[in-house]
């Protein structure tokens, strides 16, 4: 017992040795009894109180006393609660007296500043709800409601951040007299291209609207759709269906292959059929205002998309 044995590695046979803690022979029964060390301070040091235990022993400081490690270090009496104030500084009532203070002063600057967070959201949504007024959404909501509407999205302006990764400027399809196009990524993984206009005239709000459920109630396949709107901002958003390929300019004038003349009179000929359609086919008579290379936009296969009615006017029913 409190022995340990290993092989002999150049024979036959094992070596045994007492544990430590332990010594005598390890090759007799009961041969290897414990060491007392407190009886060999040099070998075993204690600074406090000396226990022997199987196999070891235990040192610690006598009461009132402490020291980090009793071995080495002596033990030093423990500072008495009722010493004067100049030897243990601030007394317990004062202690808890600042802790109060402080935690009170906490707590207060925690309270004004929820309250400002929602007095900030409070006037950020009163000026939404103003905008929202202003640019006709009451009107807009009105006619979804009764149904003439079933085409538009009304988004908020926390939707088009996210889309388009708070406007960032790398997401810019184009822009223009009249606004920025930004590509969209909305919550369904839809890729839309969202239209932030630059200004808004507030004596047309009715006529905006009624352009916005025209322009969202067209089908033609050579018409970008309008999908929604966001109205909640000083200026109205746009959002539209997103067309890959980009402009007519920059597949004209850009470093591009060749179009060959099948395909240039095809677009001319989608070009002109869209623009008849919004003269002759809708409830009122669409006139776009601006036809240039820069607002024929291309999908993947090529086909014609007329787009950016920023300049475009609604005319009389009986206009020719």
């Amino acid at each position: 017992m409190n022995s340990a044995c290993i092989d002999v590695q150049n024979g036959l046979g094992y070596r045994c040795n007492c544990s430590q803690g332990y010594e005598g022979n390890p090759y007799l029964k009961g041969g290897c009894p414990d060491i007392n060390e407190c009886d060999h301070p040099s070998l075993y040091p204690c600074r406090g109180n000396c226990s022997n235990t199987f196999g070891s022993y235990n040192c610690l400081c006598p009461p009132g006393t402490h020291s980090d490690d009793p071995k080495s270090i002596p033990c030093s009496p423990i500072p008495s609660q009722d010493q004067p104030e100049e030897t243990t500084g601030l007394s317990q009532l004062e202690v808890k007296f600042v802790i109060g203070i402080s935690t009170s002063i906490i707590f207060i600057m925690i309270c004004i500043f929820v309250l400002l967070i929602k007095c900030q959201k409070r006037k950020l949504a009163k000026e939404k709800e103003r905008f929202f007024k202003q640019n006709g959404g009451q009107i807009l909501y009105q006619q979804i409601l009764s149904k003439q509407v079933d085409t538009v999205t009304i988004f908020t302006i926390e939707d088009l951040k996210k889309a388009t990764n708070n406007f960032d400027k790398s997401r810019e399809l184009g822009t223009g007299g009249q606004g920025t196009v930004y590509k969209g990524i909305l919550k369904d993984n839809k890729v839309v291209a969202v239209k932030r206009s630059k200004i808004m005239d507030l004596s047309q709000t009715e006529e905006f609207v009624q352009e916005i459920i025209i322009l969202s109630q067209i089908n033609h396949k050579n018409v970008v759709r309008l999908l929604g709107c966001c109205l909640e901002v000083e200026v109205p958003i746009l959002v539209y269906e997103f067309i890959p390929k980009g402009t007519l300019f920059h597949l004209i004038h850009g470093n591009n292959a060749p179009i060959s003349l099948e395909s240039r009179l095809r677009i001319a000929q989608e070009t002109a059929e869209a623009l008849a359609y919004l003269h002759l086919s809708t409830n009122r008579p669409i006139v776009h205002g601006d036809v240039k290379s820069l607002n024929i936009l291309l999908d993947d296969n090529y086909m014609e998309k007329v787009t950016d009615f920023g300049a475009s006017r609604m005319l009389p029913k009986d206009a020719v």
